[in-house]
């Protein structure tokens, strides 16, 4: 049922269920959503966060530094998870809360996989440094641009997965 809520299964009525056909230009127009999502959440963030949620968003961010350095993925993903949760939150909008929310879950397999690239721990630690900059002064246009890109690179950590590994995400992933 959950794999079906977010995309990666087809119920078929007494046939019962499949993999669902993830293709690339899928996956990109689900990034692309999700990107502008988060774009219009961090700028949202940068006017609307509250000065204790702007301290917790940086101090939270500062403490994952070490999960970086630890090469710790588990903790990681966990604390990237809560960021981007945060962040939508900081919009004070329920309605974007809600979209960024399912979109993100539909992306969850390919966004987690990224993890697994060589060094993008580092690198997505430097791009929320890039956003929890751009909130902390209070700079929307900066903070939305920082988002925007960090989810395109996300996405394009994550297609090198979809495009490897068909079994997983796919039938016909091409």
């Amino acid at each position: 049922g959950q794999l079906s809520a977010i995309g990666l299964v087809e119920r078929r009525p007494n046939r019962g269920a499949i993999v669902a056909v993830v293709t690339q230009q899928r996956l990109a127009a689900m990034f692309e959503s999700m990107a502008e999502l988060e774009a219009i959440c961090a700028r949202f963030s940068a006017e609307r966060m509250t000065g204790s949620e702007r301290r917790a968003m940086e101090s939270e961010h500062e403490a994952s530094a070490r999960m970086v350095q630890l090469s710790a993925e588990e903790d990681y993903e966990y604390f990237n998870t809560e960021f981007h949760t945060r962040l939508y939150r900081g919009a004070h909008n329920a309605h974007i809360y809600e979209m960024a929310v399912v979109t993100r879950s539909r992306l969850a397999p390919f966004r987690r996989a990224q993890f697994m690239l060589p060094g993008r721990l580092a690198k997505s630690w430097q791009e929320h440094d890039v956003i929890v900059t751009a909130i902390m002064r209070g700079d929307a246009a900066a903070a939305g641009k920082a988002a925007r890109d960090h989810v395109s690179i996300v996405s394009e950590a994550s297609a090198v997965f979809a495009a490897d590994d068909r079994k997983t995400f796919g039938r016909n992933v091409a």
